[in-house]
Order: C-alpha cells, then sequence, then structure tokens
C-alpha cells in the first residue's frame, strides 16, 4: 500500500524545464536528465513489422465471478525522462489501489489499479489536469465499477470539459495532451485510450496490443474526421496536429467545441480477461514506440524482468534502451508485473526432425553400394 501511495503522490511525473503554470500545485517527481544536443529521430533497424495477435476483447459491465475468477499479484513501476527536448510535457500515474484514495469504504473490494500516461503538447497544463482529475472522475462515478466501459468513457469527457472550463478562467493553461489509462479490475484489464500512447500485454511471451494509435492518417480516423467538417493534410489533422484524438486543444481553432468536432476526446476502449499467461503490460508515450515495435518491448522488458523482476528498472532499462535508440521526444513508460515471480523461461517444443541427403551424399551412396555388387 505505501508503494501505490508514494506512486500516486508522484503521478504528475516530472518537471518541466519551462516556467509552468498548472491548474494545481505539483507534488513531487523524479530528476530529469536533458541531452546537451537536440536528436532527430532515427528509427532502430529492429523496428520490424510483426503481425498483431488477436486478443480476446470483452466489454465489461460487471468484474464478474469473484470466486472463480483469476486474480493478478500486482507490482508496477515506471520511469521518465525528459529525453533531447527542451521541457519535459509527459506525465505518468500508477495507484496499485486507486479506489482508497477516494472511498474510504472500498479497501475490501478487491483490486481497483489504475495507471496512466498522458502526453501534453504546446505546454504541460493539460497532462496535469488530466493526471490529476481523470482518475478521481472514474473513482467517484456512481456506475463504476459496475458499468466499467461506460464509467471510464464519461470520465474521458468529464475532464476534457472541465479543463476547457478552467481554460476560460485562465488562457495560460491552453494546451492538449493523448491519454491512456489500464485500469484492472478484479481480473479484468480494461484499456481507454485517446491519442498515440500504446498499451502492450505480454502474455507468455507474446506481444497483445491493448490499443490503437490514433493517428490522422489511419483509415478509420481519417473517416471520422471527414465526417466531423475536418480534413487530414500531410499526416496532420486539420494541417495542426499529429493526433486524431486528444484532450484539450480547446483554443485550436475548428478542431473542437462542446457540440463536437474533428478532434475527439472520447476514447477507445479494449478489454480481456487477465489469466496465468499474462505475465505484464507496459504503456508508454509515443517516445517510447517511435523506437520500439510491440513485440520488441515486450522481448527486452521480458529479459530484464528475468534478470532482476523489478518494475521500476525494467522501466528505466526501456527508456533508457529508448535513449540508446535516438527516440527524439520526451519518455515515459509504466510496466505491471501481473506475478510474484520473474517472466518463466519459455520450452519451444522440439518437432519432428525431418532429415534429407544432398545429391553428392546420394551419388557416394550409390557408389558405395555399386561396389557391393562387385
Amino acid at each position: 500500500m505505501e508503494e501505490s501511495k508514494l506512486m500516486f503522490d508522484n503521478c504528475r511525473g516530472n518537471e518541466s524545464s519551462s516556467n509552468s503554470k498548472p491548474p494545481y500545485p505539483l507534488a513531487g517527481g523524479h530528476r530529469l536528465v536533458a541531452s546537451a544536443t537536440k536528436k532527430s529521430l532515427v528509427r532502430h533497424p529492429s523496428l520490424v513489422r510483426t503481425k498483431v495477435s488477436d486478443v480476446s476483447l470483452e466489454p465489461r459491465s460487471a468484474t464478474g465471478d469473484h470466486a472463480t475468477e483469476y486474480i493478478p499479484i500486482l507490482r508496477s513501476g515506471a520511469w521518465a525522462d525528459i529525453g533531447s527536448r527542451s521541457s519535459m510535457e509527459d506525465v505518468y500515474m500508477c495507484a496499485d489501489n486507486f479506489m482508497s484514495h477516494y472511498r474510504s469504504t472500498c479497501s475490501n473490494e478487491g483490486t481497483h489499479a489504475f495507471y496512466g500516461v498522458f502526453d501534453g503538447h504546446g505546454g504541460k497544463h493539460a497532462a496535469d489536469f488530466a493526471c490529476n482529475h481523470l482518475p478521481r472522475f472514474i473513482a467517484e462515478d456512481e456506475d463504476f465499477p459496475r458499468q466499467i466501459d461506460g464509467a471510464i468513457s464519461s470520465a474521458f469527457l468529464q475532464t476534457d470539459n472541465a479543463f476547457a472550463e478552467a481554460c476560460t478562467l485562465d488562457t495560460d493553461l491552453a494546451s492538449g495532451t493523448t491519454a491512456l489509462a489500464a485500469l484492472v479490475i478484479g481480473s479484468s484489464l480494461v484499456v481507454a485510450n485517446a491519442g498515440d500512447c500504446r498499451a502492450v500485454l505480454c502474455r507468455r511471451g507474446k506481444a497483445i496490443e491493448m490499443s490503437r494509435d490514433h493517428k490522422p492518417g489511419c483509415f478509420t480516423e481519417k473517416e471520422r474526421i471527414e465526417a466531423s467538417g475536418g480534413y487530414v493534410y500531410d499526416g496532420y489533422l486539420n494541417g495542426q496536429l499529429n493526433v486524431a484524438r486528444a484532450l484539450g486543444d480547446w483554443h485550436l481553432e475548428g478542431l473542437k467545441s462542446i457540440d463536437g468536432g474533428p478532434l475527439s476526446g472520447e476514447p477507445e476502449l479494449m478489454s480481456t480477461r487477465l489469466t496465468e499467461e499474462d505475465e505484464f503490460l507496459i504503456i508508454g508515450c509515443d517516445g517510447i514506440w517511435d523506437v520500439f515495435m510491440s513485440q520488441n518491448a515486450v522481448d527486452f522488458a521480458r529479459r530484464r524482468l528475468q534478470e532482476h523482476n523489478n518494475p521500476v528498472m525494467c522501466s528505466k532499462d526501456l527508456v533508457d534502451e529508448a535513449l540508446k535508440r535516438k527516440s527524439g521526444d520526451n519518455l515515459s513508460v509504466v510496466v505491471v508485473c501481473f506475478q510474484k515471480q520473474s517472466p518463466p523461461n519459455l520450452v519451444v517444443p522440439r518437432g519432428r526432425v525431418h532429415r534429407s541427403i544432398s545429391a553428392e551424399g546420394l551419388k557416394e551412396l550409390q557408389g558405395f553400394l555399386d561396389t557391393l555388387k562387385d
């Protein structure tokens, strides 16, 4: 519980090196190390496209049968770095029992964990605001956790509208942020995403993508954007943003209004039932995924967890490796382990061995048999 509390108090992540004016005072954070020179994005050779594995996606209205369901043992850690940018706009949150911070009567109601990453743009204020308010809106929803999907979607929109109101009181707060929230409710993993952060589940060594990157050029997002009166120019929404969904950005003309618009704050949800085969979850901002493919990140994190079995160190390892691969963005990542033990070594079953003889070998064998005839 103490570890969960500490991570919750530091949920705002890292301080920005620029003069910040968040809606509420910041509480703590990790020290950032800025690179002396700016680096351009260089994609690492490991970025080879792999087929995304199928995952059982189940819309959930309740946590299910608690008597028979598998309950994960949660251990989490996070790390962030300013990278080559001049200011830090990423924020993360880890709370292995976040409901205890909002409801004093829920301590014995089972697992209720919240993990989030928020990638700000145009400033850090929207990311800070979302980190503070999104989990509270979820926890205080009277339908949560009985109606999980509805409560989470509503919380995203409440956060977006509340930030719009805050910006009318202080125009200096104008900014935007992508947002990804992963909740573990009993044995259910629910991921809500608005933007290009990503969540990847490791299921017995196999990468299962639990979110979809919302880029303006994506076919479904482009259709939605154009139906809302927007357009995509050179991969940018209305020529201004390189994401199709985000919270905030109310100050950008033609992107968002109370009645809707091409920039949506509505999250896309994916869920699955966790089992003994599920080892850990990685959630990170796009600075991580610019240089890691999903399976590559899972393979890397799995090896590190086998070495030290520490989610905090694993998160730092991922960030350090992304820096080595010359990611050109802020970096933040959260690793959530579902088991006490480290990931096991996978034994690949040996198939039936098929042997063949080369043409030269056949010729030699035929010559040997001919000598026997003589």
